[in-house]
């Protein structure tokens, strides 16, 4: 003889959410005792096994790459985005191997909250691709009160150049910033 219970009172009897059967119905052996004036007489269940469908067969489930959007952010502070817009200086070497960014803050967001969230640790350029992170920052100071940051970062390979620039572009585009070439 079977009785049949549901998953919601299978937390006692099982530990492992793969101990329950895809179905939806548990059956398990137990005795079943008539309860005065129940219609239910004890008699055996028997289920259907779900087969899966043709489709699922002939082509297994793939998962979908999705790509988050984020928005080009420079930070000094870990998730505390920087609201003023830095004075970007781009050199490279003529071979091209390698090159440096200057970035120039005035009267950044971060002195206003830097006691409340933390300490600067860095200039981080956050993108869909990751994060590009530079520790050569220096506080600029005028009678004993900041005045501005500057960052250095230095890419020393075509590759690490190629990164910058794509974060770069995604950065400008999306604070109005335009690239002026040197006159020589």
């Amino acid at each position: 003889m079977a009785c049949v219970r549901s998953i919601g009172s299978l937390t006692s009897l099982t530990h492992s959410p793969r101990d329950v059967p895809r179905s939806g119905i548990v059956v398990s052996s137990c005795s079943v005792l008539p309860i005065k004036g129940s219609s239910f007489t004890g008699s055996p269940v028997s289920l259907p096994r779900v087969q899966p469908s043709s489709r699922t067969a002939l082509r297994p489930w793939k998962p979908i790459p999705i790509t988050m959007m984020v928005k080009p952010a420079l930070q000094f502070i870990q998730g505390t985005d920087e609201m003023t817009i830095p004075d970007v200086k781009l050199t490279r070497s003529r071979d091209g191997s390698n090159g440096m960014a200057l970035f120039s803050f005035d009267q950044p967001s971060v002195f206003d909250s830097s006691g409340e969230v933390g300490e600067i640790t860095g200039l981080y350029m956050i993108d869909e691709e990751g994060v590009i992170q530079s520790t050569d920052v220096n506080a600029r100071f005028v009678n004993g009160k900041p005045e501005g940051i500057v960052a250095k970062h230095i890419m020393r390979t075509p590759k690490e150049w190629d990164r910058f620039m794509r974060f770069m572009e995604r950065y400008s585009d999306q604070n109005g910033l335009q690239f002026v070439k040197k006159s020589q």
